[in-house]
């Protein structure tokens, strides 16, 4: 984008230091960068519907999910009833999330807050990509989806303030550590 700032003829000026004129480019300029963001549009899922307790377990968990997590706006899920919630460009949290492929009694987890999050080594270890997280020892499981963008202190607060509504709403079967 490019804001192109013609000076006006010397008639046409503002007198008295210019203030005025400050203020109208300061709100154009704020004007021009908010129409810069975008908005993500809905998410769509194509996560199976839930049944059973399981269903409800997950209908109530996400209820109860922040508007905004990790600094982030929530996004529309379609359809409604996914047991998924998204967050900015492409944060989304999976409830009834399968286990992971590569989890087994020897893998670790990284525990944020009291809730342990397994997170598949080639995965953890390529910081350019995308990562998939799940806290394995809750029923129903629940998995994290991080984009690339938001690995790091944008992750790491998303993962701290999910303990809050993890552990009280999820079963803690086996503890992950």
């Amino acid at each position: 984008m490019h804001l192109h700032v013609h000076r006006r003829p010397a008639a046409l000026r503002l007198r008295g230091g210019g203030v005025p004129g400050l203020a109208v480019v300061v709100v154009l300029l704020a004007t021009a960068l908010a129409g810069c963001r975008s908005d993500p549009g809905p998410l769509t899922s194509d996560a199976a519907p839930l049944t059973g307790k399981v269903a409800q377990t997950c209908a109530s968990f996400l209820e109860t999910l922040p508007t905004t997590l990790a600094g982030l706006d929530a996004r529309e899920v379609i359809p409604a009833d996914a047991p998924v919630r998204a967050w900015g460009e492409g944060l989304v949290l999976t409830c009834d999330a399968p286990q992971p492929p590569s989890f087994n009694k020897f893998a670790g987890c990284e525990q944020v807050r009291g809730v342990g999050w397994y997170f598949p080594q080639d995965q953890y270890n390529a910081t350019g990509s995308e990562l998939l997280a799940t806290a394995v020892g809750y029923q129903p499981r629940v998995s994290l989806l991080v984009p690339a963008q938001y690995r790091g202190d944008v992750s790491l607060e998303a993962f701290s303030d999910l303990a809050d509504y993890i552990k009280p709403a999820l079963t803690l079967v086996k503890p992950c550590r």
